[in-house]
Parts: C-alpha cells; structure tokens; sequence
C-alpha cells in the first residue's frame, strides 16, 4: 500500500475563497458549455492534493480545455473517481452523512429526481452542525459562504476526502 498523502483542507478552503467568483485563467471556464461547478471542485481538491491521476478515460486530471478526464468536470465521474476501490493516483474518499464532513469535503446535489448535477465544497462548518450552519462555495450560480439550507434538492451526498495516493514512479 502506498503512502498516503494528507489532504491540506485549508489550501483547498483558501483556493475556494479566492476563485468562487472568479475564474482561474489556468483553466477553461465550462459555464456556458453545461456548468463549472465540478471543475471549481476539481481545482479545489487539486490545491489540496496536488496528485492528478493520468489514466485515459478513468483518471482525474486537466490539461487543457480538450485533454481532461472525464472525472475532472463530470459529476457522477468525479464521486466515481473519489470512492473507487482500487489504489491509485490521486484524491480518494468516502461516501458519508452529514456529520462525517469536514471542511473541504465535498456536497452533491440531484435538483430534479434524475441525476446528480451540482458540486460544491464545504468551506466552513458551524456549530451545532445542521444545515444552517454548513457553508458552501461553487460555481455555476457562484457563490461562496453560502448555507446549505438555501438550496432546494430532492437528494444530497456527502463526499469525504481521506487523502491522495501518490504519483505513479
């Protein structure tokens, strides 16, 4: 089993705060081509991993604009992505209950009875820890210390980074 590498919550938070409602130029802008909210996430789990996984199709990583992984934008490929069983590079995790997230985690939000469609990041957690009090930052509809009890959603899933796997030698 390899190393694993610490998640840095705080890099990940602090890269949130800068970027929420700005675009890094760095990285194409998805929102006019179906959302940026998971590839805000990706950056923010990025800052805090620094481990990309290059495999075609499976992986996590950014490029450019057309060389990315699926996982690096998609929804569903990025829970995918984070819960896989087997041992990798990159970010890895769990799926939890809203008591098992810490800043830096990660939300995931079905709108419409259909399919998961929106990724935010935990940016602070008050107490008691109830959804008042969960603070979220994202893009598409930008927004950045924004309570998790103003979104309206018919399922939610709660995405728990335990670390990356270090590159591949």
């Amino acid at each position: 089993m390899p190393k694993i590498i610490p998640y840095d919550r705080e890099a990940a938070v602090s890269y949130a705060r800068t970027w929420a409602y700005g675009r890094n130029p760095n990285y194409y802008d998805y929102e006019e081509i179906g959302g940026d909210c998971t590839n805000f996430a990706s950056q923010c789990l990025y800052a805090g991993t620094g481990v990309m996984n290059f495999t075609p199709t499976f992986g996590w990583y950014y490029i450019n604009a057309n060389q990315k992984a699926p996982a690096w934008t998609g929804v569903e490929y990025f829970r995918n992505f984070l819960v896989r069983k087997e041992v990798s590079p990159g970010p890895f995790g769990i799926e939890t209950d809203l008591y098992g997230i810490q800043v830096g985690d990660f939300l995931q939000f079905n709108f419409k009875g259909e399919i998961f469609s929106h990724t935010p990041i935990v940016v602070k957690i008050g107490d008691p820890v109830i959804p008042e009090n969960i603070l979220l930052a994202a893009h598409s509809y930008d927004a950045y210390m924004r309570p998790l009890s103003t979104y309206v959603y018919e399922q939610i899933r709660y995405l728990h980074i335990l670390g990356a796997y270090p590159p591949q030698s």
